[in-house]
């Protein structure tokens, strides 16, 4: 799926959050999107999924509009924070929920959480837990999975790697890179951690002040890590 931002602008109050003249997605990409905290990226997400509304500009997903088209929801999974989840149902009503709004045979559903059976480690279904009363990485877990459960032709995660042990974040790189490979969907994730990130994308954007400062093709850069950590240390150094 093809996502394009053209002239997008979103400010809370005197800060200007998101400040983009252009940016592309295409097909089949996965993008890191990289930088401090309040660079963006998260508003950014909210933008792309009709959460929040810009003061000017538009995001297209595949040439439609999220903003006046419903029709975007049903390829597009997404987990940017635990406000995603309904955390008064256990994981397996949570997961049972969202195979009935989406037409999914119970076979489907028991296939699709059985490639996850690694990732939740006997530690997210048959708990008799409701979701508000898992650890926060065990909620992570639940809001990845369910993000990915529909197979969407889009998948945005904001910081997946956030709460999991090492393990489980070795886990989830190997499953959005096979994910990617096996479906060819379009990936945004954002995040801290610049080694995964770059490891599983095939581009990373940096942003800093919600303006995008670099965009760095792996294919090209042979080096993104470095060139960002300079970047970063630059930085610290004009502020001290």
């Amino acid at each position: 799926m093809k996502i394009e931002l053209t002239d997008i602008k979103k400010s809370f109050g005197d800060k200007v959050a998101l400040n983009i003249d252009s940016y592309e997605v295409n097909d089949g990409e996965v993008i890191g999107l990289v930088g401090n905290n309040g660079a963006g990226k998260t508003t950014m997400f909210r933008v792309i999924l009709d959460l929040i509304k810009p003061e000017s500009g538009v995001a297209l997903l595949d040439g439609i509009n999220p903003a006046v088209s419903e029709e975007w929801k049903e390829y597009t999974g997404a987990y940017v924070d635990s406000g995603f989840l309904i955390d008064y149902l256990t994981p397996e009503e949570y997961f049972s929920l969202i195979a009935k709004i989406t037409n999914m045979t119970a076979e489907e559903l028991e296939n699709r959480l059985h490639s996850f059976k690694g990732f939740m480690n006997d530690e997210v279904l048959g708990q008799n837990t409701l979701i508000r009363n898992l650890s926060m990485g065990n909620k992570q877990k639940v809001g990845i999975i369910a993000a990915m459960l529909t197979r969407p032709k889009l998948l945005i995660l904001d910081e997946p790697f956030n709460f999991l042990d090492p393990t489980s974040q070795l886990l989830i790189k190997q499953i959005i890179e096979k994910y990617n490979q096996d479906t060819g969907a379009t990936i945004i994730i954002s995040s801290h951690n610049l080694t995964h990130t770059i490891d599983i994308c095939t581009r990373v954007t940096l942003l800093e002040h919600g303006r995008i400062i670099k965009d760095y093709d792996k294919t090209t850069h042979k080096d993104i890590i470095s060139e960002i950590e300079n970047y970063f240390i630059e930085n610290m150094k004009k502020d001290e």
